[in-house]
């Protein structure tokens, strides 16, 4: 008998078990990503229903579209959360670009919904956080369609609108800016504030709570991070992070810096304290490193110019919290707890309500910030950089002592003291070079 035979056994029933084990791991893999590409409905489908739904439509442009509307304007803003003229301008625009939207006939030769009617639906859904068929008798949409118009509203809005409402700062734009936040707050260099808001997920699968959970929520939540202006204009946004995560592994994460490490930003250097900066900053809270583009509060200021500087910084920082507190009120679907499945759809609703939001701000007169369609935006820009002077770039950013430095600076550029940082000479400084700061 050969010893061997025993182990030659042993390794193919080893194999075997092995390659078992493969397949069924990829099989499940395979099943969980088509879930979350396309949840499967559980239910079948039932019998249609005669709704009458042009009708709904009459009824709607009688209500709202008409000469002689029932609802003045002031009741359009405050149940579509818009003027009547952008909602229009929004509902032209899609029925222009997108077949899905322009009303078609069935083989029957029965009209289909309108656009009004589609786009109506969507924006009830996102402006109170309802369910699918809480239009039925009023619009006498299904809860399928209703749900279908609001997958195509939110991923016609991003293809549409996205480039221009959620871009990045232009050159321009970078100017605009800066003119703003001096004036408002005192403070010159200034791109915004950042922060992160967590929406909370009810239907979040029961395998991925764990890293969507966090003790500090009720339920699992998913991060949104956003970078917004004196004026509540949205100019960055990255969602998507398990809300297990904090603010730390969030910024790592998003793409924030992306075009500032590969040398693709425009020119926004600015002076402080006959200082020359290279680039602009945000004001963040305690938790965010100490990097040269994060301008933090003193934890605990005692000299004057850094009680004063730290008294502005978090007062400037509320511009962030207003934004957000703005974006909920306006879109309650992202203030209360999100019942899809998908992360993929989570993602299109959020970045449709803050598109939505800032087409707002431009409507109604906040602000203007003109745009070129014609223009390369800084993230369109084509560069060629070494791995050598990207690392280059990402160490100066995350230099701590020009982050000491810049907020010295910023302090006596408000109070006229010395920050707790003594600067040698009053002629214009570049921040290459080194200072170094007080501990």
């Amino acid at each position: 008998m050969n010893p061997f035979d025993d182990d030659e056994e042993f390794d193919l029933i080893v194999d075997q078990i092995v390659t078992n084990t493969i397949q069924a791991t990829q099989l499940i893999i395979q099943r969980i990503q088509n879930e979350e590409a396309e949840p499967s409905n559980p239910r079948p489908r039932g019998p249609n229903k005669d709704r009458g739904r042009e009708d709904g439509h009459d009824k709607l442009v009688a209500d709202y579209f008409s000469d002689n509307p029932v609802y003045n304007d002031e009741d359009f803003k405050r149940r579509f959360r818009m003027s009547r003229r952008l909602f229009v301008r929004i509902v032209s625009d899609l029925e222009r670009e997108f077949d899905c939207f322009k009303q078609q006939w069935d083989a029957r030769g029965v009209k289909g919904f309108s656009p009004l009617q589609k786009c109506t639906s969507a924006i009830r859904q996102l402006a109170y956080g309802t369910s699918s068929d809480s239009m039925d008798e009023y619009l006498r949409m299904g809860e399928t369609t209703s749900r279908d118009c609001l997958k195509i509203f939110c991923q016609g809005i991003i293809k549409l609108y996205m480039r221009q409402y959620l871009r990045k700062p232009t050159a321009s734009d970078i100017q605009a800016i800066y003119a703003l936040h001096e004036q408002q707050h005192g403070l010159p260099g200034m791109l915004g504030s950042i922060d992160c808001m967590h929406w909370e997920w009810k239907n979040c699968p029961v395998a991925w709570r764990g890293q969507f959970h966090r003790g500090d929520h009720e339920g699992p939540t998913v991060i949104l991070e956003a970078v917004a202006s004196y004026d509540e204009w949205i100019w960055h946004a990255f969602f998507g992070v398990p809300g297990a995560t904090n603010d730390i592994i969030v910024v790592n994460q998003s793409p924030i810096f992306n075009d500032l490490f590969e040398n693709k930003t425009p020119d926004s250097s600015f002076v402080a304290n006959n200082v020359h900066y290279h680039h602009g900053y945000y004001l963040a809270d305690g938790i965010y490193p100490e990097w040269t583009t994060f301008v933090k509060a003193f934890r605990y200021p005692v000299e004057v110019p850094r009680v004063q500087f730290t008294t502005r910084q978090e007062s400037a920082r509320k511009d962030i919290e207003r934004t957000f507190a703005t974006l909920k009120s306006k879109w309650h679907v992202v203030a209360r707890p999100a019942r899809v499945w998908s992360r993929r759809k989570l993602q299109e609703i959020m970045y449709t309500c803050i598109i939505l939001h800032n087409m707002i701000r431009e409507d109604e007169g906040f602000l203007h910030y003109p745009f070129d369609p014609t223009e390369v935006l800084p993230s369109e820009v084509e560069t060629t950089i070494s791995e050598e002077e990207r690392a280059n770039n990402v160490n100066f950013v995350k230099n701590r002592e020009r982050h000491a430095n810049l907020r010295a600076d910023l302090s006596q550029h408000l109070g006229g003291g010395d920050g707790g940082l003594e600067l040698m000479g009053s002629s214009i400084k570049d921040d290459n070079c080194v200072i170094l700061a007080a501990n």
